[in-house]
């Protein structure tokens, strides 16, 4: 029979209590009431040495403190309260009488709580609940009472009682469960229970990127089809047809070019859709594995199963280096000697495969190194893969005070071989020996590159696998905002009442537990682990749910530029065929005849000029884009290019504004330690084999001294041996060298993790927060010292060179890096030697020291003054490096007491917490601190981005970069891409909060037009919510803006803004999940498929695997795009024109009548069989070569200004339509007949030779295609004359006065036309001819 429970008050948000007598009497609880003693039942189900350690750890109640810091009064009775529910004694006592031993073991239980979380918050949180020390009037719910505090709504569900349900029915009744369900109201907070089946029914987790559904494919696709108005005008020619009155010809002559059409169209929307289905389906099948609970007496259920204890080390092959379970060990001795070896688990444990769409709420996923996460989660659990220590941290481990052991031991207060205390049999700590702590990836979320901590709750961490069934969360409405999370952790009795809405209180007795979750408890869709831990967390938002969907809005279909410049042209044309139709009928005076009255007749002519808009023009377009995406796909300078939406590819050649995501973009997002500056010498990349022999040489006093156990400290004098035969001089730089590497090695917050990799070798890396840390660590490793560990409290470093340890720190404060402060500082004190027994003692002879590092422009004023940093860092910061300036100062015992009280005193106020504590650093601890040495650090660029950014400024495009990351970032890396060049001047707009500040900087930039403009979110915000307007009209009008810690939502907002605002088309290219929403917005969007994984790319119109490739894509690929489709559009207009001036003049013989020139099979032939294939062949001319488009990108700019179609360019294509048209039409009938079949052969035959002439007049580049193309026409046409008797006079071709007078109408319609074309390219060359000139 497992213990009675001790009831304890449950932790809650932060939040300021009622009053200052409240919070007073927080602090001034006796620790009895906090940790009540256990009942007689309760002691004897505990060992004798459990029962010892307890008497002792409460013996001397004087001793006691009679204040105690809130942080550590909550952290250690979380662990106190949930003995009942497996917690074991883990840390029970860390308040207890211990500290009275060592005044500052405080004081770092404070600093490794600031450590675990990054910062120092909830400290304000109230210790006891109002409710636990009043009376409780009616049994409330204890969820609600703590949302009602934070401000989340509940719904009215979760204030009645429900039927409890289960999941233990058999899988094959899952979908009949579903259908029972309630639906899911999105708007209101939700219960979920974990490991269980739920009883609302949440959406599937399915990832969609598709634009069309099975139902609405054919009405959204022929909506956009007719929403284009000369496909509407075929459409009403086609129906006209039905009319007796209107028809001329056959019926099929009008169907079918149209059905063409669509069919064309529709089957090439279908496949891009499909394409993007399959690729959704590959992420929605990504294999996860999750947890399934059974109850041991289910039919069917696994045997028990003691995993989890090693299983989560195994991840895909890789084999984790063993690890000593200490804690599973003693937990099976425990077992063994209570009695619990025998008794069966409360439920078992296994692991089974899902596919990423089968997850549901609720369910506990396993993720391991590298995995993403595929919803949106609650951490749960953190089981740790590190490996065994080696053999001098395993002998630092048994002078430290562990966290498994009591402090009686480790204060001399029991014996010496004390056993740790007992877990609860379902003691989740076994498990993995891990501290809760894991590392995310979110750069694919919100675009930062800096990992995030993410923290399992003490509840949830400390609780056995098999229990977690027991655990509730209560989490608010689903919404967009990636850094926000409100939420409720509770631990009630059974599996049962876990699944029940009903309300639960934490009251005396109840076995109910509960506590905050926040943000740091969580981990988003499409993040990715990045610790070596395994990592168990419960799902509570799926699919269209997620933050990741939420932030990314829904597909649009694109239309290309080209495609509404050629709408405009059609409704010019369709006026002209209209008023033609009217004036020819004018011209006959309106006039009646036998079966047509007048306005008959102007239906009939519109019928008959219907080619003057041509329907085979939408067949063209959209088989020359296909063409041109299977170019950009095929080619090899650019591999794994792939053309997504191949709609637009002219829109690829008119691109004037490119938006550009920063990490993984430009970026590779690896950080490389590039330059050292310590005050008298700079070493660079090529000078770092002296700091390395410099560090050496002052390392080597711990493996030359007698003393084996020797270590090195900051007052360790270099070695003599090494300053034997050196000067002075160089004595002072080796020492200032050994120092600045020294600060560098210890003030960070990088965690060493080792493993084995496939060959069995063993591999070391690093955990962190920030990839600059990680640089750093790693350089100070190449130089000859290694970080071998770290701990909360401890941190040992060791010579690469010996192998053996030379330094070894406690850690009694760090001060975490914010964006605010720009600066992380650490507080250690030197083990003079490395041995065994308790850390040396805080007297006068104790080395402590403060190190600190930060940027620049804080570090100026903390440290001593100088003459030459502020010129360093300017030099570095020039060559796009980023800055960290070192300092450190010694602190005596005295000292540090004072700082430390003061802190205390300052972590405990009510108001203004943040403030006075950092008002207490900067008095004792930021004040004329050596300065040693500055660092330069380099993001490392994708390949050949400077060059391809010069480029692309010179092909006229303005380079906007949009980012997440910090300003500091973001500017680094504008000037080491280049983006901003040399002596130009950046204006920073930051935290910009009021309007008039904002005007000004406004109208500061109206007049520095040459300036970058470097501006965080948080003023882009105030700016598009209150300048909107006047702030994109001076933006647009700057060669260069970077936007830094932007939202995806701003992003895609300043891509609709510019694209609004300029009504020029606009590039978005990223490669990150928060890109997904500004690439959809933009007229082109472009994903780069990266480390940062596929998601920009799927849901991008083009796909590629470089930067660099982008400058081909654009000035290569779109330029030719643009220009064939340009020349294909006009010719095809040209074609369709020509034929209706025939028919107008065939008309004007026949006295205005509207009767057919070309009729039936002549009329299709000639835009199909007969000129199809030469015209389409223009898809493949090319004005100028790979290698010149290149190297004069200028000639991409010309086309942003749309000369190649405009309406002069139409215009001259309609005037050489009507002079053929007439020339070839009013000759043939002068030369032959005014109506027969003689007038028809002359005029057709010279007609289409026509249209194959002035297809290779117009190509610039010849191809073996076109050339094939135009022969195999010809050819085609000379074999089909026999078979057109039925219009041609077949007799009269067989005469020699068929050819001449056919050769004579050609002469006449091409000769001038031509010399016109030869004329005008000598007085006015265009540019490409120019270049080729050179």
């Amino acid at each position: 029979m497992p213990p009675p429970s001790i009831s304890h008050p449950p932790a809650k948000p932060p939040e300021p209590p009622a009053d200052d007598s409240d919070s007073d009497s927080d602090l001034d609880i006796d620790l009895e009431e906090l940790d009540p003693e256990p009942t007689p039942a309760a002691d004897q189900s505990r060992t004798g040495l459990l029962r010892h350690s307890r008497n002792s750890s409460s013996a001397a109640p004087e001793q006691r403190p009679p204040r105690i810091a809130l942080r550590t009064l909550r952290m250690s009775g979380l662990r106190r309260g949930a003995k009942r529910n497996g917690y074991g004694e883990l840390g029970s006592s860390h308040a207890g009488a211990n500290e009275d031993h060592d005044p500052f073991s405080r004081d770092a239980d404070s600093a490794d709580r600031r450590y675990s979380d990054g910062s120092a918050r909830g400290d304000d949180a109230p210790l006891l609940s109002r409710h636990s020390r009043s009376p409780v009037r009616r049994r409330g719910s204890f969820a609600s009472d703590k949302l009602r505090r934070v401000g989340l709504r509940l719904p009215s569900f979760m204030s009645g009682s429900a039927a409890h349900h289960s999941n233990e029915a058999p899988e094959e009744d899952e979908e009949e469960e579903e259908l029972q369900k309630d639906e899911d109201d999105p708007s209101s907070s939700r219960l979920v229970a974990v490991g269980s089946s739920q009883s609302t029914r949440f959406p599937p987790n399915i990832v969609s990127n598709a634009k069309y559904t099975a139902w609405s494919f054919l009405p959204v696709t022929l909506y956009n089809e007719f929403s284009f108005f000369f496909n509407m005008y075929f459409l009403l020619v086609a129906l006209s047809q039905a009319i007796p009155a209107l028809r001329i010809g056959y019926l099929s002559t009008y169907i079918a070019p149209l059905a063409f059409v669509l069919v064309i169209t529709l089957g090439k929307e279908a496949y891009d859709d499909i394409q993007r289905r399959r690729r959704d389906n590959e992420a929605n099948s990504e294999e996860y594995t999750v947890l399934r609970f059974d109850e041991p007496g289910r039919p069917g259920a696994p045997q028990p199963m003691r995993k989890m204890k090693s299983a989560h080390a195994r991840k895909r092959g890789r084999k984790i280096v063993a690890q000593t379970d200490r804690l599973s060990d003693i937990q099976e001795e425990e077992e063994q000697a209570e009695g619990y070896g025998a008794r069966r688990p409360s439920f078992i444990v296994s692991e089974v495969s899902k596919k990423s769409r089968d997850l549901r709420v609720g369910d506990v996923v396993k993720l391991s190194k590298g995995h993403r996460v595929p919803a949106d989660v609650v951490i749960l659990k953190c089981l740790s893969n590190e490996p065994a220590a080696t053999a001098y941290e395993e002998e630092a481990e048994q002078q430290e005070e562990p966290l498994l052991l009591d402090h009686a031991t480790a204060t001399g207060e029991g014996s010496s071989s004390a056993t740790p205390p007992a877990a609860d049999p379902g003691a989740g700590a076994a498990e993995g020996g891990s501290n809760g702590e894991t590392f995310i990836r979110t750069d694919q979320l919100d675009g930062e590159t800096d990992w995030k901590l993410r923290l399992a709750s003490p509840l949830s961490q400390n609780l056995a696998t098999e229990e977690l069934v027991r655990l509730r969360v209560t989490g608010g409405k689903p919404d967009k905002k990636v850094n926000e999370f409100v939420g409720t952790l509770e631990l009630l009795p059974s599996r049962q009442d876990a699944m029940s809405t009903d309300s639960f209180s934490a009251d005396n007795g109840s076995g109910v537990q509960a506590a905050p979750l926040s943000i740091d408890n969580t981990a988003w869709a499409n993040t990715v682990i990045a610790s070596h831990a395994t990592t168990l967390a419960v799902i509570i938002y799926t699919g269209p749910q997620t933050r990741s969907a939420l932030s990314t809005s829904p597909s649009r279909s694109k239309t290309g530029l080209l495609e509404y410049e050629i709408n405009s042209l059609t409704k010019i044309l369709c006026f002209l065929t209209l008023a033609l139709s009217i004036i020819l009928v004018a011209l006959e005076g309106f006039s009646n005849t036998e079966g047509n009255v007048w306005y008959v007749k102007i239906m009939r002519f519109l019928v008959l000029f219907s080619t003057i808009v041509p329907i085979s023009l939408r067949v063209n377009l959209d088989m020359g884009k296909s063409v041109y995406s299977w170019f950009i796909q095929r080619d090899p300078g650019m591999p794994g290019a792939v053309v997504r939406t191949s709609t637009i590819p002219e829109d690829l050649g008119r691109i004037e504004y490119l938006l550009s995501d920063k990490t993984g973009t430009l970026t590779q997002n690896e950080m490389e330690m590039r330059k050292i500056h310590v005050g008298t010498v700079s070493y660079a990349t090529d000078a770092m084999d002296e700091v390395a022999t410099y560090v050496r040489q002052g390392l080597q006093l711990a493996t030359s001294s007698p003393d084996v156990h020797a270590l090195v400290t900051p007052s360790t004098s270099h070695s003599s041996a090494a300053g034997a035969s050196a000067t002075r001089t160089r004595r002072e730089i080796g020492s200032r060298v050994r120092d600045v590497v020294l600060a560098l090695a210890l003030c960070h917050n990088v965690t060493p993790t080792t493993e084995e990799d496939d060959e069995g070798r063993l591999v070391r890396s690093y955990q962190a927060s920030s990839p600059d840390e990680i640089a750093i660590v790693r350089w100070t490793e190449s130089v000859g010292l290694r970080l071998a560990s770290r701990d909360r409290k401890n941190m040992v470093l060791e010579s690469t060179h010996t192998g053996r340890p030379v330094v070894k720190v406690r850690i009694l404060d760090i001060f975490p890096f914010t964006s605010e402060g720009k600066r992380m500082g650490i507080i250690v004190q030197f083990y003079p030697q490395m041995s065994r027994g308790a850390p040396p003692p805080l007297g006068d002879g104790s080395e402590i020291w403060f190190y600190q590092k930060g940027a620049d422009t804080v570090m100026s004023a903390i440290v001593a003054a100088n003459d030459w940093l502020d010129e360093e860092t300017a030099n570095m910061a020039r060559e796009g490096l980023r800055t960290l300036v070192v300092g450190r100062k010694r602190l005596s015992a005295a000292e540090y007491r004072e700082f430390s009280a003061r802190y205390q005193e300052a972590s405990l106020a009510i108001s203004g917490r943040e403030q006075g504590m950092q008002a207490v650093v900067s008095r004792y601890l930021e004040r004329d601190l050596e300065l040693l040495g500055v660092t330069g650090v380099e993001d490392k660029l994708q390949r050949d981005v400077k060059p391809s950014l010069e480029l692309l400024r010179n092909a006229g495009i303005k380079i906007w970069m949009l980012t997440g990351d910090k300003v500091e970032t973001a500017r680094c890396v504008a000037v080491s891409s280049k983006l901003v060049a040399r002596g130009q001047y950046i204006h920073t707009v930051a935290k910009l909060r009021r309007k008039d500040a904002a005007r000004e900087n406004l109208d500061l930039l109206r007049s520095k037009t040459d300036a970058c403009l470097l501006i965080d979110g948080e003023s882009l915000g105030l700016y598009l919510t209150h300048f909107r307007s006047d702030f994109i009209s001076t933006a647009v009008q700057l060669p260069t803006v970077v936007a830094c810690r932007c939202s995806p939502t701003q992003k895609a907002e300043v891509a609709r803004l510019i694209k609004t605002y300029t009504r020029k088309r606009v590039c978005c290219i990223g490669d990150g999940g928060n890109d997904v929403s500004m690439i959809q917005a933009a007229d082109v969007g472009v994903g780069i498929v990266g480390k940062e994984g596929r998601q920009a790319s799927l849901a991008a119109d083009f796909s590629i695997t470089q930067f660099c490739h982008l400058t081909k894509l654009l000035v290569w690929h779109g330029r030719n795009s643009y220009k064939r489709s340009a020349k294909l559009a006009q010719f095809v207009i040209h074609r369709g024109l020509i034929i209706a001036v025939c028919q107008t003049m065939y008309s004007i013989a026949l006295h205005f009548e509207p009767e057919g020139l070309y009729k039936d099979w002549l009329l299709v032939g000639y835009a199909t069989v007969y000129t199809a294939m030469p015209v389409l062949s223009l898809v493949l001319d090319k004005d100028v070569d790979e290698e010149l488009a290149s190297l004069y990108p200028e000639l991409y700019k010309e086309l942003t200004t749309g000369r190649s179609l405009s309406y002069r360019t139409f215009f001259v294509w309609v005037l050489v339509s009507v002079y053929q048209g007439c020339l070839i039409q009013g000759l043939a009938q002068v030369l032959t007949e005014v109506d027969g079949p003689r007038m028809v052969a002359v005029s057709y035959t010279a007609l289409v030779l026509n249209e194959l002439l002035m297809v290779a007049v117009e190509i610039t580049t010849w191809h073996w295609v076109m050339v094939v193309s135009i022969v195999a026409t010809f050819v085609m046409f000379v074999g089909s004359v026999p078979f057109l008797g039925r219009y041609f006079d077949l007799g009269f071709l067989l005469t020699i006065g068929f050819y001449w007078r056919v050769a004579a109408i050609l002469a006449m319609s091409l000769i001038p036309t031509y010399a016109a074309k030869v004329i005008r390219r000598t007085m006015k060359p265009p540019s490409y001819r120019k270049v080729q000139g050179i």
